[in-house]
């Protein structure tokens, strides 16, 4: 959206006969709006976020500048538009104060500013609480019922919030590589959300099972629906009979490698030239490496079991990696184990000190 009111109003430029300093001055809005949107990052979007990094840099927008802020990320890149200003500016619609975001980009007034970004930052701590607490009980919900040992997963609670229950819905689909359904019920309705995996089209799913439904809509891999609750027990019959003739089991999750990496290609220098391919993003994803044969020299789990940090070893090179949202692996592994490792290269700063980390993508025991 942000990239198409770009080209009217460069369109509109060009038609005055304006300079092109009138509509690039918002290329810094533009590149937040392309890059939040996960649209793909080549071509003129490409061009886009590349040169609107360079203008969020010094931008004037104080609203986004006071975003960075509370951001905190010490670099900026296109990961600190997807994880630290995106999720905050998300945050507002899925919580029903979409104006106030609108208001930040807008205003001029220090003082608003200050006080709207703290919004932000709070509707964002929110919304993660929310997150969690029904990850939780739609986790507990599928084990109690089963649920993983179906073909798709559809599960629903009373009161789950209709702004997260998405995002939700594509955690629960990573996590058992499974399409699945979540529902909120509300007055005798049961409206949600699902997510799919490649090579399951979840919109034509749905019209086959239409009659049970009020309304739905989506593509392939995301969609909205709502039904009667009088109706859920029929649905889910008719989705899971859909999800079985197509032989979902037969899919596997796939991990395309860019390269294999020895102790040789461990260097500072070769993560900076990697930087020269950014901005990374769909369409232009981070390079994916495979590393085979590490010995685990030491493995814990961080804030609260959610994240996993290890220390690799081959022969007298160490090496640092953290795997985001894999604490529950844990107890799998034990220290001098010999692992496969799948992960992106980046540079970890601590005290002026710069070293290489590697950020897990997949773990496996080496055979």
């Amino acid at each position: 959206m942000f990239g198409v009111v770009f080209k009217f109003i460069q369109a509109i430029g060009k038609k005055l006969n304006l300079e092109e300093k009138e509509y690039l001055k918002y290329l810094d809005l533009v590149c937040v709006g392309t890059i939040s949107d996960i649209v793909p990052l080549v071509d003129e979007n490409r061009v886009i976020a590349k040169l609107g990094l360079k203008l969020v840099e010094v931008t004037k927008n104080i609203g986004l500048k006071s975003l960075l802020q509370v951001a905190g990320y010490k670099q900026l890149d296109s990961n600190t538009i997807s994880f630290g200003v995106a999720p905050r500016v998300n945050a507002c619609g899925r919580m029903g104060h979409e104006n106030e975001a609108l208001e930040l980009f807008l205003s001029e007034d220090i003082q608003k500013v200050e006080e709207l970004t703290s919004k932000l930052n709070e509707y964002n701590k929110i919304r993660q609480d929310t997150e969690k607490k029904i990850v939780d009980e739609a986790l507990e919900k599928i084990q109690n019922n089963k649920e993983n040992n179906k073909s798709a997963i559809i599960v629903g609670n009373k009161g789950w919030h209709h702004g997260v229950i998405g995002i939700v819905a594509s955690k629960i689909t990573e996590m058992y590589f499974k399409p699945s359904i979540l529902l909120s019920f509300e007055d005798g309705i049961a409206k949600g959300s699902g997510r799919s995996v490649p090579g399951f089209d979840l919109h034509d799913a749905l019209c086959k099972c239409s009659m049970y439904l009020e309304r739905y809509g989506g593509h392939e891999m995301a969609v909205g629906l709502s039904l009667k609750e009088e109706n859920l027990d029929k649905f889910k019959l008719a989705f899971e009979d859909v999800a079985k003739q197509a032989n979902l089991e037969d899919i596997q999750p796939i991990i395309y490698i860019d390269g294999v990496l020895t102790a040789n290609d461990i260097n500072i220098n070769l993560v900076k030239q990697l930087k020269q391919l950014e901005p990374f993003g769909e369409g232009n994803k981070t390079p994916l490496f495979v590393y085979k044969g590490l010995k685990i020299n030491s493995i814990r789990a961080l804030t609260e079991g959610k994240h996993l940090k290890l220390t690799l070893k081959e022969d007298n090179l160490i090496i640092d990696a953290i795997g985001f949202n894999m604490g529950k692996l844990v107890d799998e592994y034990l220290i001098g184990d010999k692992v496969d490792i799948v992960g992106m290269l980046e540079i970890n700063s601590f005290n002026g000190i710069e070293t290489v980390q590697l950020n897990l993508k997949d773990i496996m025991k080496s055979v």
